[in-house]
């Protein structure tokens, strides 16, 4: 039955083990219950409950969780993802006066699109046809992604007018908490310890009790009603202007953020032929396309694949299953949200970073002595974590690796496919838009 369900093999995969990554993953990832409600509470005076928000951030997230496990079979979490909210908020409704009925319109509208995209298959086209090289990179990109976030989310790393960002004073209970889980997630992969993550982010919390920065208020809550925002779509600007280039936008920065997501985690997790293609990754973009098109209709922004799931695949996670616990935790949270919650981000923040030290593991395979891939692949590494966005430091490098190659020569253009020729033209096109 796991094999039918989950593609579970007893003599590969262990059920401990699926279950301990998918609770990881979901560690993780669980602050986006907390942050996207937040995110959305400006749409509140416009009729947008941050609470209705809550519901359809739980909902999403157990669907798209759900589809990646039946479905897809792999071990990757689903949320509402992290940028493409802030968009959908502050650009779309507060910047160019739509409202939240109309940004959810061109979401649903995306998530169909993807669907299209993905039946055809051309997403499974892109994401086959990047080169080695930037797939590694890519890998490494998120690696320090992940890690930036996590110690953004944790405290370490702070806002600074000069300088952008900066270290934290280390006179905070929360941020000595930080320094205690490093140490402590760390360890739990220096020893070999199974399910090491998950018990470093339990441990770190558990210290956090007498330091007054983890704290437990309640158990249960009910659910709020998903009434407010279930289908409410606006339909009358569909054909406009400004809705297709809503659309395109959405589109675009889904599309990149989940191949780049779905090629890093899968060569963590050696879900990858002797070619570097993707095992059944037309499914799992299946799975994210469907996903966007349900969370837009329960009354969220783009559903997308979580990078965090590279925690549940570092614990051991490799099938299915993982995913299914998550869609279960995560429906768990509907009624459970204040123990969840309850988990500090300094105790999840240094799990993040010691996933970020695995992705990068997979930048041993660049050249670093041949600078036509050396610098594509330094530059997508180094503008993931820097712009705040794996499909812009995926574009501007796949860019950048085109020109590297052309400008090699003749022996340099063959090793470009007319695939990467057309990405070429149409992010370039991109960022000319972006200047005019």
């Amino acid at each position: 039955m796991l094999q039918k369900l989950f593609g579970f093999d007893a003599t590969q995969h262990d059920v401990r083990t699926e279950i301990y990554a998918g609770i990881t993953t979901f560690l993780t990832m669980a602050y986006i219950l907390a942050v996207n409600p937040g995110i959305f509470s400006a749409l509140e005076p416009q009729g947008m409950p941050t609470s209705a928000v809550f519901t359809a951030t739980v909902l999403s997230s157990v669907i798209g969780s759900l589809m990646m496990a039946f479905y897809a079979k792999k071990p990757l979490g689903l949320a509402p993802g992290m940028g493409i909210n802030a968009f959908f908020v502050f650009t779309v409704c507060l910047g160019m006066g739509y409202s939240w009925q109309f940004a959810l319109t061109a979401v649903f509208i995306e998530g169909l699109l993807f669907i299209l995209l993905s039946f055809f298959k051309v997403r499974e086209l892109i994401a086959d046809s990047i080169p080695a090289v930037m797939k590694s990179a890519i890998g490494g990109g998120i690696g320090l992604f992940i890690a930036f976030i996590g110690l953004q989310n944790c405290g370490i790393i702070v806002a600074h007018e000069n300088t952008q960002v900066t270290l934290a004073n280390f006179d905070k209970p929360s941020i000595l908490l930080v320094l205690i889980g490093l140490v402590i997630c760390g360890l739990t992969f220096v020893r070999n310890i199974r399910g090491g993550l998950l018990w470093g982010i339990l441990l770190t919390a558990f210290i956090g009790i007498p330091m007054g920065v983890t704290r437990f208020d309640e158990l249960f809550s009910a659910p709020p009603s998903l009434a407010p925002v279930f289908l409410q779509f606006e339909w009358h600007d569909v054909l406009s202007w400004d809705m297709l280039i809503v659309v395109m936008t959405f589109l675009c920065v889904d599309l990149f953020d989940t191949i780049g997501t779905v090629i890093a985690v899968s060569l963590k997790a050696g879900l990858v032929d002797k070619k570097g293609r993707v095992d059944g990754v037309g499914r799992m973009l299946m799975a994210d396309a469907v996903a966007t098109a349900a969370g837009a209709c329960l009354g969220t922004s783009t559903t997308t694949t979580y990078v965090e799931s590279a925690a549940g695949v570092a614990v051991g996670g490799r099938t299915g299953l993982t995913a299914f616990v998550v869609a279960v935790c995560f429906a768990l949270a509907l009624f459970l949200s204040p123990l969840f919650l309850s988990i500090p981000p300094a105790a999840t923040g240094p799990a993040l970073v010691i996933v970020g030290v695995m992705m990068c593991a997979n930048t041993t395979s660049v050249a670093w002595d041949d600078y036509s891939e050396a610098v594509p692949a330094f530059v997508t590494m180094l503008l993931i974590p820097l712009s705040y966005s794996i499909s812009d430091g995926f574009m501007l490098g796949l860019i950048m690796y085109v020109l590297m190659k052309a400008g090699k020569g003749i022996k340099g253009f063959r090793q470009i496919s007319p695939t990467v020729w057309v990405l070429f033209v149409v992010f370039v096109l991109r960022y000319v838009q972006k200047c005019l």
